[in-house]
């Protein structure tokens, strides 16, 4: 207890001696301090990703993200330094995986049309289309449905995490779980925009089928694996994976068609 508390006092001297005194021996004792944070992030980041991608890579993205992270961040904000740079560093090492262009095209077509496909079928039918009846629409059988749906989950590195450019704000960027408001410099118009998109979220998870807002929630909420969720729900890793992927294009398809064009563009 008492080394946490002279942890604590030491890391607020390091702040300090950064923000106010620009001390640059600080503030690569702070990037020391917090670079566990960027092997957390890569490392969560890194399931699923191709072999290709080495968790280095990641690591000196995440790096660049954290960085960044402390040049910005206001000690004197009412959050936590951890909630703000992890948000950056996930957006840094995605930012650098975009600029890869590793996922192939093909892979990004799908996703388009299954959450087209979705999103079409939920309107149509009023209520969750069953997965014979997305692969009818996507003209495809269930296995190969099943096939697509893998090689999205295997690509999708941002699933609920993913960054959304706010209309009108510079470039400002939010996550569709979780937003931070700079409460220094309030912008009535874009926490309306958050606001929004919170609102639009929440009421898409609740319209989710049963287990795949079980798998949502466990894994988003609760930080399991998804072979962990498999084990509870008593099914494999691999339709967990399922799952949670048509969980996301059903999420962000409601989402693009709730929004008004223009209040955020992914």
């Amino acid at each position: 207890m008492v080394r946490a508390k002279q942890e604590d006092v030491k890391v607020e001297n390091l702040w300090r001696r950064f923000k106010e005194d620009a001390d640059p021996l600080a503030r690569d004792e702070l990037i020391l301090a917090y670079s566990p944070l960027v092997k957390y992030v890569a490392g969560r980041m890194g399931t699923g990703l191709p072999a290709h991608i080495e968790e280095a890579d990641l690591i000196s993205y995440g790096l660049l993200g954290l960085i960044g992270a402390l040049e910005r961040f206001d000690p004197g904000r009412n959050i936590k330094f951890e909630t703000y740079a992890i948000s950056r560093i996930k957006g840094s090492i995605i930012d650098e995986l975009r600029a890869l262009d590793w996922v192939p095209r093909s892979v990004r077509s799908w996703a388009r049309q299954v959450e087209r496909a979705v999103t079409k079928l939920e309107n149509e039918l009023r209520r969750a289309p069953a997965d014979e009846e997305i692969a009818g629409e996507l003209d495809v059988t269930l296995d190969e449905f099943h096939s697509i749906l893998n090689q999205i989950s295997s690509a999708s590195i941002i699933a609920l995490d993913e960054f959304w450019t706010l209309a009108g704000t510079g470039g400002d960027k939010v996550t569709l779980m979780d937003t931070i408001e700079d409460s220094s410099s309030p912008d009535p118009s874009r926490a309306f925009d958050i606001q929004a998109v919170k609102e639009i979220l929440a009421d898409a998870i609740r319209r989710l089928p049963e287990r795949e807002k079980i798998v949502i929630g466990l894994y988003y909420y609760e930080g399991l694996t998804l072979k962990e969720i498999g084990e509870v729900l008593g099914v494999t890793e691999s339709r967990i994976s399922q799952l949670h992927t048509k969980a996301i294009l059903r999420l962000k398809g409601r989402i693009k068609e709730e929004l008004e064009p223009g209040v955020l563009s992914g």
